[in-house]
C-alpha cells in the first residue's frame, strides 16, 4: 500500500483545510498514476494531474487529483472493478455530469485521492487542463485562486461541497477567458 502520510496526504471527509504546497504531491501523482494505469491497462488513454496540488507552490487540500482519459464515457462502469482492486471506492457520476469519480482514503474518514475518469478530449477533460495550465502559467492568477481558496476554507470549513461551489465563478472565469466556453 502506498503511504499516503508520508506525501502528507488525508482529509477529514465532507471538511475542508488547506495545507501549504508540498513539493513530494507530485511524486504522490506519479505513483499514483503508475498504479492507475496498471489496473486499468488500455483503457487509459492518458492520465493527468489536475487540482490544487497540481499547482506548485499554491495551498491545496491535501488530496491528489487525477483525472484520466478514456475513449468513450459509457466505458467508465467499466473500470469499477480494476479501481477497486487498487483501493478505491466508485463514488458514481452524480456529483459532476460526464465524470465518473473514485476517492481513496479510509472509508467514510478520510480522503487521499479523488479520481475522475472522463472522456479524453471532451469537455470535462479540456476544462480541467485549461483551468491547470491557465494557473500554471500565471503565477498572479494562481495567488488570486489560493487567496479565494484561503478566504472560503474558513468560510465552509465544514461543507466541502459549499467550499467547492462557492469556487465555480471563478474557475468559469478562468475558462471562458481562455476561449473553452
Amino acid at each position: 500500500m502506498r503511504d499516503d502520510e508520508a506525501f502528507g496526504l488525508g482529509l477529514k471527509n465532507l471538511t475542508v483545510s488547506l495545507s501549504d504546497a508540498n513539493a513530494l504531491w507530485h511524486e504522490a501523482y506519479e505513483e499514483e498514476a503508475e498504479a492507475i494505469r496498471q489496473a486499468l491497462g488500455d483503457t487509459v488513454i492518458d492520465i493527468q494531474h489536475v487540482g490544487s496540488t497540481s499547482i506548485p507552490s499554491i495551498k491545496a487540500k491535501p488530496i491528489i487529483d487525477i483525472m484520466v482519459g478514456i475513449r468513450y464515457f459509457a466505458d467508465g462502469p467499466a473500470c469499477v472493478g480494476a479501481m477497486e482492486s487498487i483501493g478505491y471506492d466508485y463514488a458514481g457520476t452524480d456529483l459532476v455530469p460526464d465524470d465518473h469519480i473514485f476517492g481513496r482514503g479510509i472509508k467514510g474518514e478520510t480522503r487521499t485521492h479523488l479520481v475522475h475518469v472522463v472522456e479524453y478530449r471532451g469537455e470535462n477533460w479540456n476544462r480541467m487542463l485549461t483551468f491547470r495550465d491557465a494557473l500554471r502559467a500565471d503565477p498572479d492568477l494562481a495567488r488570486a485562486y489560493e487567496q479565494l481558496k484561503i478566504d472560503l476554507a474558513g468560510t465552509h470549513a465544514a461543507s466541502r461541497a459549499e467550499y467547492t461551489r462557492a469556487k465555480h465563478d471563478f474557475i468559469e472565469k478562468v475558462v471562458k477567458d481562455a476561449g473553452i466556453v
